[in-house]
Parts: structure tokens; C-alpha cells; sequence
């Protein structure tokens, strides 16, 4: 049995029509739901005031941490339960990135001029402690709780990006972080 001039039609017509409105139907109905970040987004901000002085009594510039990610926790030289915690919390998560934890940095911005412990310090090899030469530099850090309750998150070019919440969940942290270290060209 042979198609009609009529069916033939109709099969063109559809062959040209059929891919417009599943289209139409992809761009305008069937999209997928929004990706959130764990961590809130913050107003992009490069950080100032970066001059102070290193853990061990030396001049330290934040500039010379450039090119790298940092996950920072800003609080006192007295470190509590809280933060010891987070301490160990950035120390596992940058060593959960694998291949990638060389792209990550971690930093202690110590807010006053107390003695560090040196036992705390020895349990967290490869963590940067510096004290800025600037109150102003802690005022960058926007906090509804203090600051100490949080994990900031600076990018290679030196801007504050993101702040993750307090008691965070470490595999959120790391999935966040894994997803802005594949999409990230620099650093």
C-alpha cells in the first residue's frame, strides 16, 4: 500500500515541526531544578588590609597566598572546642580533594595578640596562623554570629567569595569545593 501525497505532507510537516516544539517544550517547561550552593555566595570582595605578621613572629603578606583557594577561620589565639573543631574539619576536607588539595590553602586569622598553642599548631601541619596588621581586615568577614563560627572561603584572586555555615556538614563543604575547583581556570 503506498502513502497518499496527503500522508507524505503531513510527514514533512512533521519532521520540521516535532523538533521546534519539543524545543520550545525543553526551553520553556522542562527545565531542571536550580543548583544551590552549600556555602552562602557573598558579594565578591578582594580582600584589604593584607599586611601583617606570620605565626612565627615574621612579616607575612596574604598577597604571597594568591593563586591558591583558602579556606580561612577567623578567631582568637585562644582556640576552643569550636574551633579546633573547624581547624580539623578545613585540614580533612583539603585532604579529601585528592590530586586537587594542592589548589587549597588553609589560613588562621588570629584576632588578637594571645600565644598560640604549640601542640595545636603541630597537629595542623601546613596551616598558615597571621595575625593582620589591621583591625579593618576582620570587618571584611561578615558575620551574624561571630566570626570564629564560620569557614570562609577566599578565591585565587584574593576575593572573599563564600562563608559556609556554622557546624557545617564536611561532605557538603567538599562538594561545593570539589565543584568550584572543576570549574575554576585559575588557581
Amino acid at each position: 500500500m503506498q502513502p497518499t501525497p496527503r500522508a507524505k505532507l503531513l510527514f514533512l510537516i512533521g519532521i520540521f515541526v516535532v523538533p521546534v516544539l519539543l524545543a520550545y517544550l525543553a526551553y520553556f517547561g522542562l527545565r531542571p531544578t536550580a543548583h544551590s550552593n552549600y556555602g552562602d555566595l557573598l558579594p565578591v570582595t578582594p580582600l584589604q588590609h593584607t599586611g601583617g605578621v606570620s605565626g612565627e613572629g615574621g612579616a607575612f603578606d596574604l598577597t604571597s597566598l594568591r593563586g591558591k583557594w583558602l579556606m580561612v577561620h577567623v578567631g582568637p589565639s585562644r582556640c576552643d572546642a569550636a574551633c579546633q573543631q573547624q581547624l580539623y574539619l578545613m585540614r580533612q576536607i583539603r585532604i579529601a580533594q585528592g590530586k586537587e588539595q594542592s589548589r587549597i590553602e588553609r589560613l588562621w586569622v588570629v584576632t588578637d595578640g594571645g600565644a598560640l598553642s604549640p601542640a595545636l599548631l603541630q597537629e595542623h601541619p601546613g596551616l598558615h596562623v597571621w595575625r593582620p596588621d589591621s583591625v579593618a581586615f576582620v570587618a571584611q568577614f561578615p558575620a551574624t554570629v561571630p566570626r570564629s563560627a564560620h569557614i570562609y572561603l577566599v578565591d585565587p584572586l584574593g576575593n572573599l567569595m563564600m562563608r559556609f555555615p556554622v557546624q557545617p556538614a564536611p561532605k557538603e563543604v567538599m562538594k561545593d569545593l570539589r565543584l568550584l575547583l572543576k570549574a575554576s581556570q585559575i588557581g
